[in-house]
C-alpha cells in the first residue's frame, strides 16, 4: 500500500495508541469527580493544556486552551461563539475548509454581514483586496494557516497588520490544522485570537482536537451542560484522547525540523517527476507547505485518476475528504482555474513516513494511466 492522502488523515503512531489504551484501562475515571485520583488526573490535563499553548507559542499563564472533538467543532465554537453583533462585518477567506466556509454561509443565512476574501492565483488570500474590504465595521476575520487543498501558506502577521491598521477589537481566527506540528508559527507574533488544531493530522487518534483562546478574547458558549472546558464545551472530559493527543504533539514538535526537511525533499522529487508529464499542471508552488501537492491533469477527471490509482494500491484524493460529495473545486476555482481544469485535480499529501519509492510507484502508475487512456 502507498498512502499519499495524509492531509485527510494520518496513521496513528504506536505511542499514541499505547497511551490511549493505558488511560482507558487504568485511569478511566471522570476528571471532574471530587476524589483524589480524579483530581490528580484533572491537574495533569491542565498541565497538558499549557503544553499546547506553548506549542502554539502563546502565553501559558494567561491564555486558554480547550479540548474538543476535532477541528470542525473547534471552528464552530470559534465562529458561532464570536458572532455577537449582526451590525458588524465578518470576513472569511474563500480558501477555507468546509468546517469554516459552511459556518460562514450559515451566518449569512441568519442575517449576518458576511463577505469572502478572494484568493490570489498562488492560493494565498489577496492581501490588497483584503485591506480594501477591511474597515472599522469588521469585527471578525478567519483565514487558514495552510490550505488543505493546495498547501498555500497565508502570512498571518501580514493579515494581522492589516486588521490592526483598519479596525479595532477584531477577533482573528486561524484554522491551523494543516500547519500545527508541521511548520513553525506563533499565535503571539501574529496576535491570533482563536486557533483550531486537530490530532489526527499529526499521527494522533481521531475524535480529539483543540481551540486556543487568547487572554483578551471573549466568546460565548454555544452548548450547555456541566461547565467543563471553562464552560465553552460542556461534557465529560475525554482524558484518554487528551493524553494521546499530547503524545502526538510532543513527537511532532520533537521532530518538526527533521520531518520538514524530509518532506521537502519528497516534494522536490515529486515535482521533478511530474514536470515531465504532458498536460499536467502543478498547482502547489514555493509558498506552499511541502506536505501538500495539488496537481491538475488537464483533459482528465480527477475522480477517474484516483480510482485507477486506488486499483493499484496507491491512495491519493481529489480534495478535502470533508466534502467528498462535492462537484468541482471551490478553492481552485477561486484561484482562477476553470471548471474543466478543476475536474482533473488530484491531491498528494505526505508525512514523515513516506519514502521516495512511494513517489516512483505513483509516477509509474500515472504514466501507465495516461498511456492506457490514449491507446
Amino acid at each position: 500500500m502507498v498512502y499519499l492522502d495524509n492531509a485527510a488523515t494520518t496513521k496513528p503512531s504506536s505511542e499514541c495508541l499505547k497511551i490511549y489504551n493505558e488511560i482507558n484501562a487504568e485511569r478511566y475515571f471522570n476528571p471532574s469527580a471530587s476524589y483524589s485520583i480524579s483530581f490528580n488526573l484533572f491537574k495533569e490535563i491542565n498541565d497538558i493544556r499549557c503544553n499546547f499553548i506553548k506549542y502554539l507559542n502563546g502565553n501559558a499563564t494567561a491564555d486558554k486552551f480547550i479540548f474538543t472533538s476535532g477541528a470542525t467543532e473547534s471552528n464552530n465554537i470559534a465562529i458561532f461563539g464570536s458572532c455577537l453583533n449582526k451590525q458588524k462585518k465578518y470576513l472569511f477567506s474563500m480558501g477555507e475548509h468546509p468546517s469554516v466556509y459552511n459556518c460562514a454561509c450559515e451566518l449569512k443565512n441568519k442575517g449576518y454581514i458576511v463577505e469572502f476574501i478572494p484568493l490570489q492565483n498562488n492560493g494565498q488570500i489577496d492581501y490588497e483586496k483584503f485591506e480594501s474590504m477591511c474597515d472599522e465595521n469588521v469585527c471578525f476575520v478567519s483565514t487558514m494557516l495552510v490550505n488543505n487543498e493546495t498547501g498555500a501558506v497565508n502570512d498571518l502577521k501580514r493579515i494581522r497588520t492589516i486588521i490592526d491598521k483598519k479596525t479595532r477589537n477584531c477577533v482573528f481566527h486561524v484554522d491551523a490544522v494543516q500547519g500545527f506540528g508541521k511548520i513553525k508559527f506563533s499565535v503571539s507574533e501574529a496576535k491570533v485570537s482563536l486557533c483550531s488544531i486537530s490530532s489526527h493530522k499529526i499521527c494522533g487518534i481521531k475524535g480529539i482536537g483543540g481551540l486556543y483562546i487568547s487572554q483578551n478574547t471573549k466568546i460565548k458558549n454555544v452548548n450547555f451542560g456541566g461547565g467543563q472546558e471553562f464552560g465553552y464545551r460542556s461534557g465529560t472530559v475525554n482524558a484518554a484522547a487528551i493524553f494521546s493527543f499530547n503524545e502526538s504533539a510532543k513527537i511532532a514538535f520533537n521532530y518538526i525540523d527533521e520531518s520538514l526537511k524530509k518532506v521537502t525533499e519528497l516534494k522536490k522529487y515529486l515535482v521533478e517527476k511530474l514536470s515531465k508529464i504532458n498536460n499536467l499542471r502543478i498547482v502547489s508552488n514555493n509558498i506552499c507547505s511541502p506536505y501538500i501537492v495539488s496537481i491538475v491533469l488537464e483533459g482528465n477527471r480527477g475522480e477517474t485518476v484516483m480510482r485507477y490509482l486506488d486499483s493499484k494500491g496507491i491512495y491519493v484524493s481529489t480534495g478535502s475528504a470533508c466534502s467528498s460529495s462535492k462537484i468541482g473545486n471551490r478553492i481552485l476555482e477561486a484561484m482562477g482555474y476553470n471548471k474543466k481544469q478543476v475536474m482533473g485535480a488530484i491531491r498528494v499529501s505526505f508525512n514523515k513516513d513516506n519514502i521516495f519509492e512511494d513517489i516512483d510507484l505513483l509516477i509509474e502508475n500515472l504514466n501507465q494511466y495516461i498511456k492506457e487512456i490514449n491507446t
